[in-house]
């Protein structure tokens, strides 16, 4: 089977009037339908550079962006960015809304992830009155109410205290595996993308080159990220990936 996202010796300069700026160097990968993948890499190497190329939003100076697929690319930041005067239900359907898709199958389709996930209770209630963590999963549910097959996850944690994150993030992935959606998540936490990733890609210092991937096997029977980090493998991994980031303070 063709992969879903294939870059191919992307390259991004940034210019101006004074100097040109190099962000990625000939960035080649591919990511399989349904894998969770996560780009680990020094501060300011260029991650979420890579999610705009990979989106659209940026055109790179040089190489291929492949999509193989026919629905849109759903993109999550590290803020929720939920409408603090819209309900829970209103806000899921922000994204129908604004892709003139508010549809009655598409209403119910958005309630049901709401059902699904355990927020059906809160679907009158406003952003202030959720937990950080609950705030985020409908982030989630209102990225996934437009049905991209391809979630493009931009630090979406990050903005939580460490128990919510952990928590999250092993929910959030548990609801991208079940739906059958692939993911690309750019983060500065080796243990988080260790944990949850099918796979994790190393990038080097800006400008940005593919250092090393991993194939992320922990051999654990457990399902959630707080298992996956008492497998024996989980600190070989971690080392490994501390080193080739090779950071200094």
């Amino acid at each position: 089977m063709e992969p879903i996202v294939v870059l191919e010796n992307v390259s991004v300069n940034y210019n101006s009037p004074e100097m040109e700026t190099k962000a990625l160097e000939n960035i080649s990968f591919s990511v399989e339908e349904g894998e969770f993948v996560s780009v680990v890499g020094p501060s300011g190497c260029g991650k979420s550079t890579l999610l705009s190329v990979i989106s659209g939003l940026l055109k790179p100076s040089s190489g291929t962006v492949k999509i193989n697929s026919n629905n849109i690319l759903g993109y999550m930041l590290q803020k929720d960015y939920l409408f603090e005067w819209r309900t829970i239900e209103n806000n899921i359907y922000l994204g129908l809304e604004i892709q003139n898709k508010l549809t009655k199958e598409n209403k119910e389709y958005a309630n049901l992830l709401l059902e699904k996930y355990g927020l059906i209770d809160f679907k009158n209630k406003y952003p202030s009155e959720l937990s950080g963590g609950m705030r985020q999963r409908a982030a989630l549910i209102r990225t996934l109410a437009t049905k991209p097959e391809v979630l493009l996850l931009d630090e979406a944690f990050s903005a939580l205290d460490y128990q919510t994150r952990l928590y999250i993030s092993n929910e959030i992935k548990n609801i991208i595996k079940k739906e059958k959606k692939t993911a690309i998540l750019v983060t500065h936490d080796i243990s988080e993308a260790v944990s949850i990733s099918d796979r994790v890609i190393v990038l080097s210092k800006r400008p940005a080159k593919v250092k090393s991937i991993h194939v992320i096997d922990l051999e654990t029977n457990g399902e959630t990220a707080t298992d996956a980090r008492q497998s024996p493998k989980f600190k070989d991994y971690f080392n490994e990936i501390w080193k080739e980031l090779d950071i200094h303070v």
